[in-house]
């Protein structure tokens, strides 16, 4: 009897170990078969997610002038859908205060962009993949969070109007900016330069630079090789004198130096006949110089044109060499003075 007994118990665990081993494979079947299912779903959602998102993106396309355009404005988009990859034949984004933190990567997939307009948005990072966009001619993302520029920017060989103006803590660019060969418009201002990249220098084609609300304390010698250069603008920096080569701009019309720390003009500027406009305003110049000729039914603008123009700049040279020049006589007559005067005592 004892041993039927030991034998029942045996067959028991056995039995009662194959039972819980096949609820076991049981339950792990209908788990997978669960999740089977899921995925299957969530495909089939992000499907119809995918084509919603595209369906609606479809709206924001625009044709205009043969341009095929993507314009959102004012929508809170932080991050943009991948679905937008199947609209690559877009050449041109305009996306405007949205919020967008994020340029995606695959960018590159839009081969046929010529604008990317992100302005006014909080974008802190420009992804290297920008340099397989060799067809874009125009960037803008001013007033937005950039701190680095990447150096495939350089890549964008057909780039001719780039503008970064009001980003938080920008301050350089790579030396690779300067294969931009076609680059003719360039927007730095409201950032915290110190001085004019060496990249921007060297640009060959670059016509109109404003570098205005910076820190910059002193251009480079060799400004003079922007020789394209009709537009400076550079307002509102701490320049304390300009390199004598300024005047060797031959291309140069327009230049813009209100509220800075210029103490003087530099002489050789006064041989600059291209220079059209030019504004001196809100600087501590060494002499005080009004323009004895002023027009008094000139209106109030057309009057600080010239009080602190290219007039003014004339007037306060002739001024400064005159009284350059009275103050060395008076220096000469003191010293011979001082001279006769010993020479009597002796």
């Amino acid at each position: 009897m004892t041993g039927v007994t030991v034998c029942c118990g045996a067959v028991n665990s056995i039995k009662a170990l194959w039972e819980t081993r096949i609820k076991k494979s049981k339950d792990e079947l209908k788990k997978e078969i669960e999740q089977r299912d899921r995925r299957a779903v969530g495909r089939l959602t992000g499907a119809w997610e995918d084509r919603i998102t595209l369906a609606k993106l479809k709206e924001k396309v625009v044709t205009e002038e043969g341009r095929v355009i993507l314009r959102i404005e004012q929508e809170k988009s932080k991050t943009l859908p991948p679905a937008l990859v199947q609209l690559s034949q877009i050449q041109e984004w305009q996306l405007h205060r949205i919020g967008l933190k994020k340029i995606p990567r695959f960018i590159s997939s839009f081969e046929s962009l010529i604008v990317l307009d992100l302005s006014r948005n909080s974008v802190t990072e420009i992804p290297k993949e920008i340099g397989k966009l060799t067809r874009l001619r125009e960037l803008f993302l001013s007033y937005n969070k950039v701190s680095c520029v990447p150096e495939e920017l350089g890549c964008c060989e057909n780039l001719e109007k780039l503008e970064l103006s009001m980003n938080e803590n920008l301050d350089e660019l790579p030396t690779q900016l300067s294969n931009l060969k076609k680059l003719y418009h360039l927007d730095l201002s409201m950032n915290q330069f110190t001085t004019i990249p060496d990249c921007v220098v060297n640009l060959p084609s670059l016509e109109w630079l404003d570098m205005g609300s910076n820190r910059l304390e002193s251009l480079p010698e060799d400004i003079h090789r922007m020789e394209k250069l009709h537009t400076l603008w550079l307002p509102r920096n701490e320049l304390e004198y300009l390199p004598d080569n300024i005047c060797r701009m031959q291309s140069l019309d327009t230049l813009v130096l209100s509220k800075n720390k210029l103490r003087d003009i530099p002489p050789l500027m006064e041989g600059m006949s291209n220079l059209r406009f030019v504004n001196f305003r809100d600087n501590p110049l060494t002499y005080d110089v009004t323009l004895p000729d002023l027009k008094e039914d000139a209106d109030e603008e057309e009057n600080d044109r010239e009080m602190f123009g290219r007039e003014f700049m004339h007037f306060y040279i002739q001024e400064a060499r005159k009284r350059g020049s009275q103050t060395f006589t008076s220096v000469i007559n003191v010293t011979l003075e001082g001279v006769s005067e010993t020479a009597s005592s002796l």
